[in-house]
């Protein structure tokens, strides 16, 4: 039906090799990160080749990003970037986390609601890992971390996850099922963190258009509206890929008057930290096309 296509990301199937993912992680564990590391560069070379639209998405964000004409290693760059925290997420879940070199930025915004015993949304996106969350309970003792997300578009991923760590599964919350709400409303209640991505949107969400490296673009209304309608605080993270091993993590507590002021903040947010860190978001497609009706 004209007007009711899925977003562009969602008509993105998961790439790869549930097999390849699997010996990744194997030759990761055994052999130590820098002999998967060396994986990458022909694995992100044959991506960028035959990934076309993902390529075509990259360059085009690239040149808003970086302010000029992206080069062929500004591109590839871009792509061991995201590579590279899929590589990191095996360690973490394989309880590896010690591992990892931290730099903190306002955890103190995330520990005041802790200390009160309030939960709290936790909103990021597709930036750097999402991932290094675990990091934090690592910090802090007292955080309890649930992901809110859709599992299914991820499975092959999940399952090495999973079998890494048993406990993946009861970590995430799952969108789309009729107890959804509920669960996050108890985990809140609970004085748990309930963390989100807020930069892709799906099929029927209401949307905020946001100006984003000086051209409109559509962000989900859905994480901002939840906060409002549960009366939570929202703490805006990121988790900056720095390089091996490295990570600068970051919170911000997001202060606006309103559930549109918010979304528009949030992408403010977004850009600046885009700017900094160009090669760490990973929207491999048309961020700026016309929104589906």
């Amino acid at each position: 039906m004209i007007g009711s296509r899925e977003p562009a990301w969602l008509e993105q199937r998961e790439r790869g090799s549930g097999w390849l993912m699997a010996t990744i992680a194997q030759i990761a564990l055994r052999l130590g990160r820098p002999a998967a590391a060396a994986l990458l560069y022909p694995i992100c070379t044959y991506f960028i080749v035959f990934s076309t639209n993902a390529r075509r998405a990259s360059v085009a964000y690239l040149r808003r990003a970086l302010g000029r004409g992206p080069t062929p290693a500004d591109v590839f760059r871009h792509y061991l970037c995201f590579a590279s925290t899929i590589l990191d997420r095996v360690f973490l879940y394989a309880g590896h986390g010690a591992r990892f070199h931290c730099e903190w930025r306002g955890l103190d915004t995330l520990r005041e609601h802790l200390d009160a015993g309030r939960g709290c949304l936790l909103v990021g996106a597709h930036f750097g890992s999402f991932d290094m969350l675990r990091a934090v309970a690592l910090a802090d003792g007292n955080a309890r971390v649930r992901v809110l997300m859709h599992a299914e578009r991820a499975a092959k991923m999940g399952a090495v996850l999973h079998r890494l760590d048993p406990r993946f599964p009861r970590q995430v919350i799952a969108l789309g099922r009729p107890e959804t709400m509920l669960d996050v409303r108890a985990a809140l209640a609970a004085g748990e963190i309930v963390a989100l991505l807020a930069d892709r949107s799906l099929h029927g969400d209401r949307q905020v258009t946001c100006d984003f490296f000086g051209a409109p673009a559509h962000f989900p209304r859905g994480p901002f509206e939840l906060a409002a309608m549960l009366r939570v605080p929202v703490v805006l993270f990121c988790a900056t890929y720095r390089g091996a091993g490295h990570y600068v993590i970051r919170f911000d507590a997001l202060d606006a008057a309103n559930v549109d002021a918010r979304c528009r903040t949030f992408a403010g947010w977004l850009e600046a930290r885009c700017r900094e860190a160009p090669e760490n978001w990973f929207n491999f497609y048309d961020f700026w096309a016309k929104a589906p009706a």
